[in-house]
């Protein structure tokens, strides 16, 4: 809130400023004793209308992009509620410089709040502002939560352990002298019936429930209204993972909260919209980069001699094949070397990232890499010749990673699906760690795109892009 004055008193200082130079709204009464009156109005509304609409609350702060939309929903009930008091009380005020308050002060709200999650999402990630938790639930359930939540370090979730269904089986197991631990090691220390004595004993500061943990619907209020007497907040968590909050809504049902899931998106992504906007979006990084793309393409063949371009056959949409182009960062006979460069590293484990029956060979320094290759890499140049795959209709500018066909061969039911949609020059993954992730990883993103795209999330990725490539993490 403290922020939120100082951005809301600099916008209108801002705005009266700025109005001076317009070259209308000349003739508006002189703004200096008008603004001294009105701005404690212009204040006062908009921080209260931001806590009407509980963008102040804790929860609300963590909720992705709705603190977002409902600062920029506050603004503009704010700007309405004003322009009806001035119009009623029939106040003369510069159309300027109340369309410049505006105009000016969300976006900078706006940016303030990213700002300061930032800082919260790094102090968090670093140990600091944590929220102690307990996870009731059978031991399957504990693990998978807990899963996600070290997963995301920046939540600030710090797991202190977890409450058991049944106290009858967590007494006998202590009889025997050790400690009961979920696979993933995490211990149970006391029962989900003796949760608020638990909680207290433990510090804790929320309760997450998983499904099943209480036998009815009454010990579920029962044990809550316990913990409300120790301000330990409950949550419960349903058995739904990677799902984007645009595609779950809460609709209560004769007091009964249904969660309503929206149906995938996947196949939103194929539609004339985004094609149209990959298409125009690719012709003119073209244009823009054709500079880079000369030198790129003079090095590489300056170097050796060899073919300026890589052409490797990857699995498209719908498991079609096609050659993807890259600029060649390798020597000629890369793939010839390929077969026993695997043997000589899966010898002493190194140099390869594996999950079930998919294998992926990575190297952070593969002697296969030529000096210009690396400069390709490092800045991911070698990948815009892809801008072509994207115009030829083969690719997207954002999807999932093009795999190989021996890859495609080896994939189970489940990851299949990543083939419902064009493959991208980037992605979730890429602008997640890149070549640092593991398979689990990489996957685990790619269906979160396939069900859950939208094109606001096609432009974050690509913004995020050009963060993940200046930094050059995970690149080799």
């Amino acid at each position: 809130m403290a922020l939120d004055v100082v951005v809301v008193v600099a916008a209108l200082t801002l705005a009266a400023q700025l109005r001076e130079s317009l070259p209308f709204d000349r003739d508006s009464t002189d703004l200096g004793e008008r603004v001294v009156v009105l701005a404690p109005l212009f204040l006062g509304v908009w921080i209260g209308v931001l806590a009407l609409l509980g963008t102040y609350r804790t929860h609300r702060f963590d909720a992705g992009t709705e603190v977002y939309k409902s600062v920029l929903s506050a603004s503009v009930l704010t700007a309405g509620c004003i322009a009806i008091a001035l119009y009623l009380g029939k106040v003369p005020l510069s159309r300027g410089f109340f369309v410049l308050s505006f105009a000016v002060g969300a976006p900078a709200l706006v940016v303030g709040r990213l700002l300061l999650r930032r800082l919260l999402h790094r102090l968090r990630t670093r140990g600091h502002l944590r929220h102690r938790v307990l996870i009731a639930g059978d031991p399957a359930h504990v693990d998978d939560l807990a899963r996600v939540l070290r997963r995301e370090p920046w939540l600030g979730y710090e797991i202190v352990g977890a409450l058991t269904p049944e106290d009858g089986l967590l007494e006998r197991d202590r009889t025997e002298g050790a400690v009961v631990r979920t696979p993933s090691g995490i211990p149970y220390v006391g029962s989900a019936e003796r949760a608020s004595e638990v909680a207290t004993a433990d510090a804790a500061d929320s309760l997450i429930i998983a499904g099943g943990t209480y036998s009815s619907a009454t010990a579920l209020r029962r044990a809550q209204w316990a913990l409300e007497e120790h301000r330990v907040q409950v949550i419960v968590a349903p058995d739904v993972t990677d799902v984007a909050a645009e595609r779950v809504a809460v609709r209560p049902v004769a007091g009964l909260p249904l969660v309503h899931l929206e149906p995938p998106t996947g196949q939103k992504a194929l539609r004339s919209a985004k094609r149209t906007f990959d298409v125009v979006a690719a012709a003119t990084l073209l244009l823009l980069l054709s500079p880079l793309m000369l030198l790129a393409a003079w090095r590489v063949r300056s170097h050796d001699g060899g073919p300026v371009l890589f052409r490797q056959e990857r699995v498209g949409q719908d498991g079609r094949p096609f050659p993807m182009l890259k600029f060649r960062s390798m020597v000629v006979d890369a793939e010839e070397r390929l077969a026993e460069l695997a043997r000589s590293r899966s010898a002493d484990g190194t140099g390869t990232r594996a999950a079930g029956n998919v294998v992926l060979f990575k190297m952070c320094e593969d002697p296969r890499v030529t000096p210009p290759g690396r400069w390709l890499r490092r800045f991911s140049v070698d990948e815009l010749p892809q801008l072509l795959n994207v115009l030829r209709g083969e690719m997207s500018l954002v999807g999932p990673r093009p795999a190989l066909a021996s890859e495609v061969d080896r994939y189970d039911k489940d990851v299949t699906r990543r083939l419902r949609v064009r493959p991208g020059i980037t992605g979730l993954w890429q602008v997640s760690g890149r070549s640092d992730l593991s398979w689990e990883e990489t996957v685990r993103l790619d269906l979160y795109y396939v069900d859950n795209w939208s094109m606001v999330q096609d432009l974050l990725i690509l913004l995020r892009t050009v963060r993940a490539v200046t930094r050059s993490s995970g690149a080799y």
